[in-house]
This record gives structure tokens, C-alpha cells and sequence, in this order.
């Protein structure tokens, strides 16, 4: 009985000698820094903006009537009639454009251009009962809008976007003549009312230039299109000039933030350790 209580107490002395010595040897918990939380500023997105633009068009007048003069036999007065033109048509012409800007917000931003539309040479023709004739000439305008956009959202950078616009046109015609003929009428220079309807897209190309292209559809009032000369008839009117539009151009955001700058680390908190067995 002594031999065992002996053994058994030189058990625990060992046991409490050897302790410290594995205790020393088991690994320490590792310590893993989490990943810490990044708060981002909000973006107030808007400010000012200026803009170019090209573009390609194609316009269609909508008709011609002019003035007629007739002799009445009988007693030998002047007898104003009415014609219109058999045809008229524009060719394709190109324009450049500028304007200035500003985002309101994410969807909404507002412009007001100018597109120099350069000269689209025309070609229509006329007739009578005996005899037809061929009318030349050439239209170029100014363009000024007043315009509005949505900006619908974006989407792998592209932001596709819808828009309307009012203004007034400046339209001069050159001299209209038959190049058969010595027949000439002076051209005609007015302002007119215009508005226009777009619908494109827009992609950016750094955080402040911004690339856009799309389609303009835009009409132009009618108005006088030559005078009378004394050779031949007049005035003459046209009904009005739809323009189909491809533009494209660049928009640069000199003020505020146009959507494209990326967003802005307000606060980081120092990382909390985190304790794993």
C-alpha cells in the first residue's frame, strides 16, 4: 500500500515538473487582421460643361409654292396666281457645333448649341402646260437650341440618354436658278422656329472628357425661300426643312463632377484583430 501512494505522488510531482516544459512547446492562437471596412464619400455629381460636335445630315423640304403673274387680256392687268414646285430636293451636308452645359444631377442635364449646318446643294424642277424648267440652289443655316436630357442610367460605362430642344433657325438660300435659262431669283435669308428631338449615348472616356454619340431629328419652320425678280416668278416659299442628324462629339466637364471620377475614400478605420484558434 505504501509502494502505491508513493508511486502515485512521484506521478504528480512529475507531472507538475513537466507541465511548464509542454506548455511551452504548444503553438500560440494567430492573430488574422480583418479586412477593414471602407466608407465612400457620396458623389455629388453635376457643374458645368462645354461641348463639340460633327455631324452628317440629311434635310428634306417639305414643299415649294411660289407667286405667278398672268396678263388679263381684256383689259391688261396683272392677274397673281399660285404654283408649287414638282419636286425639290436637298443633299447631304455636313455641320459643326459647340455648346455650353451643366448636370444637374445623375440623370438630368441641360445645354444650350449652335450648329453651323454648311451649304447642301438643291435641285428641283417646275412646269406648266408648254414647257418645264430645272431650279437650283444652295441652303446652309444656323442652328440654336435650348436643349434638356435624361440620362437613363449607366451600364459598362455607357449611359444611354433621350432629349428634346427649342429654338430658331437662321436659313439662307442662294440665289434659285434654271441653268438653262437666264431665269434667276434672288435667295432668301429669315429666322425661323426649330426644335429638335435626340436620343443617344454617352461613354467616358477619362473622369473628364466624355465621349457622345447619337441621332437628332430636328424641324425647321417654313419660310421665304427667294424674291421675285422681274424676269421670272415670286416670292417663293418653302414649307418647312426636317433634318435627320448622326453626330458625335466630345463633352468636357470643367466644373463639379460629371459622373466619371471614381468615388472618393472618405474614412478607413484601423482593422480590429481578430482572434482564430
Amino acid at each position: 500500500m505504501f509502494n502505491t501512494a508513493r508511486k502515485a505522488l512521484f506521478a504528480l510531482l512529475f507531472a507538475g515538473l513537466a507541465w511548464p516544459v509542454f506548455a511551452a512547446d504548444l503553438p500560440e492562437p494567430q492573430v488574422e487582421e480583418a479586412p477593414p471596412p471602407v466608407y465612400e464619400q457620396p458623389v455629388d455629381v453635376g457643374g458645368w460643361y462645354i461641348r463639340g460636335d460633327i455631324d452628317y445630315h440629311k434635310s428634306d423640304v417639305r414643299g415649294i409654292d411660289y407667286m405667278t403673274y398672268g396678263i388679263d387680256p381684256c383689259n391688261c392687268t396683272v392677274i397673281p396666281g399660285g404654283k408649287s414646285f414638282d419636286y425639290g430636293k436637298l443633299k447631304g451636308g455636313f455641320s459643326l457645333g459647340g455648346g455650353v452645359g451643366y448636370k444637374i444631377n445623375d440623370h438630368l442635364r441641360t445645354d444650350v448649341t449652335a450648329d453651323y449646318w454648311f451649304k447642301s446643294n438643291f435641285n428641283g424642277g417646275t412646269s406648266d402646260l408648254v414647257s418645264t424648267s430645272t431650279e437650283v440652289s444652295k441652303m446652309s443655316a444656323l442652328l440654336l437650341l435650348a436643349n434638356a436630357y435624361v440620362d437613363i442610367g449607366t451600364w459598362h460605362g455607357i449611359t444611354p440618354y433621350v432629349g428634346a430642344g427649342i429654338g430658331g433657325a437662321r436659313v439662307k438660300w442662294d440665289t434659285v436658278y434654271d441653268p438653262n435659262t437666264t431665269e434667276t431669283n434672288p435667295g432668301a435669308s429669315n429666322w425661323r422656329f426649330a426644335y429638335a428631338l435626340m436620343a443617344g449615348a454617352s461613354y467616358c472616356l477619362t473622369d473628364k472628357i466624355i465621349l457622345d454619340a447619337g441621332y437628332r431629328f430636328s424641324h425647321i419652320q417654313g419660310g421665304r425661300m427667294f424674291e421675285w425678280d422681274a424676269s421670272s416668278a415670286g416670292p417663293g416659299f418653302d414649307r418647312g426643312i426636317n433634318t435627320h442628324e448622326v453626330r458625335g462629339g466630345l463633352r468636357y466637364q470643367f466644373g463639379g463632377n460629371n459622373g466619371c471620377a471614381a468615388p472618393v475614400v472618405a474614412y478607413q478605420p484601423e482593422p480590429e484583430p481578430v482572434y482564430t484558434k
